[in-house]
This record gives C-alpha cells, sequence and structure tokens, in this order.
C-alpha cells in the first residue's frame, strides 16, 4: 500500500517509515499540516497516518478538510490525547481509526492493514470452507462433515471472519475492529469469551482441532491436514 504519514516529530516519522517500508509498504512523510493536506488531496494514498498536533494545520482540520471534500481515504490518527473524549472527537472528525502515545509498531501496522483491507476490499465470496467446516453468508447456515451448528449472531460474525482470513493469523485487533466494530481496545475479555463459545460448537462434537490459537500472536482457522 502507499502510506502518507504526516507527523511534526521527524524522528517518530523516520522510524514510522521505516517499519512501514520492512512490511512491504510505500511510505511518504509529511512535517506540517498545510504540506500533509496538499499531499493526501494530491497523490492519491491507500492509508493516511495523521497526528493529531501539527504545526500550521491540526490533525483533526486536516481530515474535516478532506471529508469535505469527498475524500474518503481511511485515516489513522496518532496522538499523545488518548482520553475516550479525544478518541470520540478524533472518530467524529472522520477519522477511521485513534491510537494514543506510545503505542507498538505491531498493533499501528495491524491498524494499518485493517484500514487498508476495508478500503479495497470486494466481498463477492458467499460461502466460506476450511476443511470440512462450511458457512454459508446468505442463509447463515453452519455445518461440520455435514452437521448443522447453530451459532449466535456475533458468533457467526466472528467465524465469518475468520474462515475468510482462513490459514492467515488473525490478531485480535482485527477482530476487535471488523467483529464488534471497536476502534479502541476496551479492555474486557469479550474475545476470549466468544473464541471459547465458537471453538467448543464447532470442535466439541468432531475429531480435530480447526480454531488455533497463535500464542502472542491470536488465532488462526486451519483443517489438521493443512497444518
Amino acid at each position: 500500500m502507499r502510506i502518507l504519514i504526516i507527523e511534526d516529530d521527524r524522528e517518530a516519522a523516520a522510524y514510522l517509515v521505516k517499519a512501514l517500508k520492512e512490511a512491504g509498504h510505500v511510505a511518504d512523510h509529511a512535517a506540517d499540516g498545510e504540506e500533509g493536506l496538499h499531499a493526501a488531496e494530491t497523490r492519491g494514498y491507500d492509508v493516511l497516518i495523521v497526528d493529531r498536533m501539527l504545526p500550521k494545520l491540526d490533525g483533526l482540520s486536516i481530515v474535516t478538510k478532506l471529508r469535505d471534500s469527498g475524500q474518503a481515504t481511511p485515516v489513522l490518527i496518532l496522538s499523545a490525547l488518548g482520553q475516550v473524549d479525544d478518541r470520540v472527537k478524533g472518530l467524529r472528525a472522520g477519522g477511521d481509526d485513534y491510537l494514543s502515545k506510545p503505542f507498538a509498531i505491531s498493533e499501528l501496522l495491524a491498524r494499518v492493514e485493517v484500514l487498508g483491507r476495508r478500503r479495497g476490499a470486494k466481498d463477492v465470496e458467499t460461502s466460506y470452507r476450511v476443511g470440512d467446516l462450511e458457512l454459508d453468508r446468505l442463509s447463515h447456515e453452519v455445518r461440520r462433515a455435514g452437521k448443522p451448528i447453530v451459532l449466535q449472531p456475533r458468533e457467526f460474525r466472528l467465524l465469518e471472519y475468520l474462515m475468510k482470513h482462513a490459514n492467515q493469523v488473525v490478531t485480535r485487533t482485527m477482530l476487535l475492529e471488523n467483529v464488534w466494530d471497536y476502534h479502541f481496545d476496551p479492555q474486557t475479555n469479550v474475545i476470549d469469551v466468544h473464541i471459547s463459545r465458537l471453538r467448543s460448537k464447532i470442535e466439541r462434537d468432531f475429531g480435530s482441532p480447526i480454531l488455533h490459537t497463535v500464542r502472542g500472536a491470536g488465532y488462526i482457522m486451519r483443517a489438521e491436514a493443512e497444518a
């Protein structure tokens, strides 16, 4: 992806550029709000990373101007202001996500990837299959080895997302954003509870595990034969 970083701290910006390039992205840097707004309006980026406090034009004003002009490029707002009210202001200004400083670079990369997929997603598949587990998005039916499995709506959405990304590690951040529509960590065990319930339903009466925990990373949906 092509990513623009609007950040006045040059050392922090250089670190972000390096990390994004190492992850396979193309990353540009603008050091103030006016330069950043001009670049965002004219160069066609996939994702914008915007610091909230900037010289010449602050980050929220950049986002507001972009949205007012009809530009829908996903924006991740970075800020040392991490209270709930601050996050709400950022999202209401038109930001797609909000990450408080200091942050782990791995989380930033995951959030950027989610925003990029959200923009480019063309979700045309109506069913998913992993091993002998099948999910039909139209009928909302789930079967394993031909046996129907009854899921609650959130469990279905969770399984749908995991199966859509089968054989890929899905992080907790990805689940919070795409299954629960949270753009910050609510500091609860909601994911653990739902993963446990889902795993019980799709594995308990069957011979092999299919939903695996990747310690320190997240989860992966993979049939045992594909391991």
